[in-house]
């Protein structure tokens, strides 16, 4: 029998905009999921979200999840990065500095039920026209795991800043297979001062936020997920953007 995992991805905001009420949602929401792989987007490193993290979501769950993370590099790399949190074993890490905008991605090889599985993370660059780094982006991403090729079987999570009619996700859909394509972004998360993230967008109008799969890679189920504000507070959401869940098999 095909073992079954559940997989969620998510961009964190950081530490920003009340990540100290808002945080218990996201540990909520993975008790409710019970994920087996966790990519998470923007986590902070002054705060050590990802760690944090790691702790709550694993005593509320009873489960011990091991943490691979990257930090981004130059200006970047005391601030924020990627990170993994998986109940499977990590026999392998490694991660890919994109030359571009500070920007990494990561790769840790999980065994599910004995098999090896490559699990990348990554954010792309954002913004509101031009697509061509993102294509470059992805361009190398795409590159780094064809030179990884002795694990037919991956998946990709992380935001994109890219819906699947641009140049750079469409490029990914190429090689891979998008879950699903329910909007993720932007949520009205409101900081203590009242503003929201990303004034100049409409909310959860478009997916940008993606697990993407490949090889023998099935996909179950799939949707979104920490799309709920807070039920006292309609301006405290988990963060910025949705999360995406999926469940897979080999």
């Amino acid at each position: 029998m095909a073992m079954r995992f559940r997989v969620v991805t998510l961009n964190l905001e950081q530490d920003h905009k009340r990540w100290d009420e808002r945080r218990a949602l996201v540990v909520e929401g993975m008790k409710v999921l019970q994920p087996d792989i966790i990519a998470l987007n923007e986590v902070s490193v002054v705060r050590q979200t990802a760690r944090e993290l790691q702790r709550n979501i694993g005593s509320v769950q009873g489960i011990d999840y091991n943490l691979v993370q990257q930090t981004r590099v130059n200006g970047l790399a005391s601030i924020e990065g990627e990170a993994l949190l998986t109940r499977f074993a990590v026999v392998e890490t490694g991660n890919l500095d994109f030359q571009a905008r500070d920007m990494v991605a990561q790769v840790a090889r999980v065994l599910v039920d004995g098999k090896p599985l490559d699990v990348y993370v990554t954010h792309l660059y954002m913004s509101r026209g031009d697509d061509s780094l993102r294509l470059y982006q992805v361009q190398q991403l795409l590159a780094w795991i064809d030179r990884r090729n002795d694990v037919s079987d991956c998946i990709v999570c992380g935001d994109f800043n890219a819906t699947l009619d641009m140049p750079s996700a469409a490029l990914m859909a190429s090689r891979f297979r998008p879950t699903q394509t329910s909007p993720t972004a932007f949520t009205p998360l409101a900081g203590g001062d009242g503003a929201i993230s990303h004034p100049y967008w409409l909310r959860m109008d478009r997916c940008i936020d993606y697990i993407w799969t490949t090889g023998a890679i099935e996909t179950v189920a799939s949707g979104v997920c920490f799309d709920k504000p807070c039920s006292n507070d309609p301006s405290l959401w988990p963060s910025d953007h949705a999360g995406v869940w999926a469940d897979l098999v080999f």
